[in-house]
């Protein structure tokens, strides 16, 4: 019997091309100073955030020991993308090999999952601290933080194996140029030339459960946060209460925007430029600005600081 024309005689692809964010040179450039300016950038606060937190005793609460998590994810979550971004502004279009490109979204996957379930976490450390303040101490008892760390780690890693194991049994037959500027889920489907029905169905029903799932527990979160601010008697407790949560919830909502618009449909996406300007946003831009909303305008991490320095209080 004769084989269907669509699967005879494929040749596997043996590396991709990534376009990279920009194809103009004189674009490109300013482009590269500026996100390298970025990177290194967000190594420092990160680095500075996990320091801080491990140094100073005071800090050794839940709220910052998930800042920690956070911090230490976001430097491995700027090392995996961003690398291939600056490789594609400094020489052009980046060839990667199939290996190497499984293993980009691996790790990508993998990281972008546990940030959903470690946000979740934060969300929930919020609400135990605003809404049950008696009881703050029993429901995030070390035990249960390590817990709530340690599932959002496994649970993104168990996630990625899955989701890549899936997208690396496809076949690739040409073309090989990914409109992207690293290995992510849609371009690499946009390119298979056999069927992806499964491989759809498992990315839908991940997105559904980690990002949906992890999104709906934190704004159950703010829910009973907003209603236990708004019981409150003096205007003072609730502007500190908002204080505590305000920039958490912004972070959230921008971090959320994008993987949602991005992930969550079921359907194989088009390569568009605006998708690449969104993966910007949660992969460049995000893991700058977190450890200046979340910590480096805290008076406590401020007071670390200082005492790190050796400055006098102030």
């Amino acid at each position: 019997m004769q084989r269907p024309p669509e699967l005879g005689n494929l040749t596997r692809v043996q590396e991709f091309v990534l376009l990279g964010l920009s194809t103009r040179p004189d674009v490109r450039d300013v482009l590269f100073a500026v996100f390298l300016a970025l990177y290194l950038a967000t190594l420092l606060e990160n680095t500075l955030i996990v320091y801080l937190v491990c140094a100073h005793g005071e800090l050794h609460k839940p709220m910052y020991f998930f800042l920690g998590h956070l911090s230490c994810l976001e430097m491995c979550y700027v090392s995996v993308t961003t690398p291939s971004l600056l490789a594609g502004l400094r020489g052009g279009p980046c060839h990667v090999p199939f290996a190497a490109c499984m293993t980009q979204l691996f790790f990508f996957i993998a990281l972008i999952c546990t940030e959903c379930t470690l946000l979740a976490s934060m969300a929930y450390d919020r609400y135990a601290a605003i809404c049950h303040p008696l009881r703050y101490p029993l429901l995030m008892r070390p035990q249960v933080c390590l817990g709530l760390a340690v599932a959002s780690w496994l649970g993104g890693l168990l996630v990625s194996v899955v989701k890549t194991s899936c997208i690396a049994s496809l076949s690739y037959c040409g073309p090989n140029v990914l409109n992207h500027f690293f290995c992510d889920v849609s371009p690499l489907l946009n390119l298979s030339c056999t069927h992806v029905a499964l491989t759809e169905l498992v990315d839908f029903i991940s997105a559904i459960v980690i990002l949906w799932g992890s999104l709906l527990a934190a704004g159950a979160s703010y829910v009973a946060i907003g209603r236990a601010v708004l019981c409150m008697p003096s205007a003072t407790a609730r502007r500190k209460a908002f204080s505590t949560c305000a920039s958490h919830l912004a972070v959230v909502g921008i971090f959320y925007s994008a993987t949602l618009f991005i992930y969550a449909r079921p359907s194989r996406i088009e390569a568009m430029d605006l998708n690449k300007v969104l993966s910007v946003i949660y992969t460049v831009v995000t893991p700058m600005c977190n450890p200046v909303i979340y910590c480096l305008r805290n008076k406590e991490v401020q007071a670390a600081f200082r005492r790190t320095l050796g400055w006098p209080r102030g």
